[in-house]
């Protein structure tokens, strides 16, 4: 059935193709001797002209969708084809600025380590940076199109920036082979029961920390509602921290024990990672809570009606009551 379906869909493209290419030809054709019955000259100039336009394309196209050929990942840091591979890294890889012999003659593996944990440096901290942006995209913009959207885009920008930091030339078709392996290792990509509790750990951890009721005014009441924001920001900030560290260790691979190892260690990072942010976020989330909470309440007091002449009593308790809670709001704002 795949043999088949994989004949068929080849068939199909070559006949698309063929029809397309006569299609072309033909349009080029009738307008070449349009415009040939206008200058002798002209015609012939418009085929050059076209032919030229046509090659560029697809000389661009298939340098932008080529990969570049790449040695086979060595076994480990013993194998003969360790010097290869470092070698082929060495010349793919942009030299960091901070590199402390930047212009070396002969770079070999030592160089070459030196100069991915500078570049390795730069990625995560581009990771923590729009995975911070993201704590707040999920905890103000949950389950919309916005913040979907807004996550999406965040994800997809950390894993080019990564990508560009460890290639000094960027290919597509490369480019998305990294995008569908991190992808593929983040959790619920393909469903597996027993890897789901090792993702949400950290992201259970840092939410329910002792800490989060003493930041709220109102402690207890308010801790509900601003855990629900706080678990969205941390599934977001999650994934975004694992989806830059995981797209890092790929591009930092230089064996085959690191590359089967990436998605548990990427896990570790991440959560370390999530750990920092929240510390950074969490008073930012409860202060702007606080405030908003402090707000709604001063404007829905302001609604109650002050005793008028001939008001009960139970008019005049509600009215002192409204304004002491308007004052004692204001007094701790």
């Amino acid at each position: 059935m795949k043999r088949q379906a994989t004949l068929f869909f080849y068939t199909a493209l070559a006949a698309v193709i063929l029809v397309v290419l006569v299609f072309v030809v033909n349009q080029l054709e009738m307008a070449a001797t349009l415009l040939g019955s206008l200058h002798p000259y002209a015609g012939n100039f418009f085929l050059l002209f076209s032919v030229a336009i046509i090659s560029t394309v697809f000389y661009t196209g298939f340098h932008l969708f080529s990969v570049p050929k790449k040695p086979v990942l060595p076994e480990d840091e013993n194998s003969k084809s360790m010097a290869t591979y470092a070698a082929f890294l060495i010349g793919r890889l942009p030299v960091h600025p901070k590199h402390p012999d930047p212009s070396k003659a002969q770079k070999d593996q030592r160089w070459l380590r030196t100069n991915l944990k500078l570049l390795d440096t730069d990625s995560l901290n581009l990771t923590r940076q729009i995975a911070t942006k993201n704590f707040f995209v999920g905890a103000f913009a949950q389950n919309t199109s916005y913040g979907t959207t807004t996550s999406l885009l965040n994800n997809l920008k950390v894993l080019w920036n990564v990508y560009t930091i460890h290639n000094r030339k960027q290919h597509l078709r490369e480019f998305i082979h990294l995008v569908c392996a991190v992808y593929e290792s983040l959790p619920l990509s393909d469903f597996k029961k027993e890897d789901i509790p090792e993702h949400i750990k950290p992201i259970i951890q840092s939410s329910f920390s002792n800490t989060l009721s003493s930041l709220l005014p109102g402690g207890n009441l308010l801790t509900p509602f601003f855990l629900n924001l706080f678990l969205a920001g941390s599934t977001n900030t999650y994934l975004t921290c694992l989806a830059g560290i995981i797209a890092t260790r790929h591009c930092q691979a230089m064996t085959e024990e690191e590359k089967k190892e990436i998605i548990q260690q990427s896990m570790f990072e991440a959560s370390f990672m999530l750990k920092e942010i929240i510390r950074e976020c969490n008073p930012i989330l409860s202060v702007t809570i606080s405030k908003a909470v402090k707000k709604a309440g001063i404007e829905s007091l302001d609604t109650i009606q002050p005793p008028s002449t001939g008001s009960g009593v139970a008019q005049d308790i509600v009215s002192h009551l409204a304004s002491s809670l308007k004052n004692i709001l204001k007094d701790n704002g």
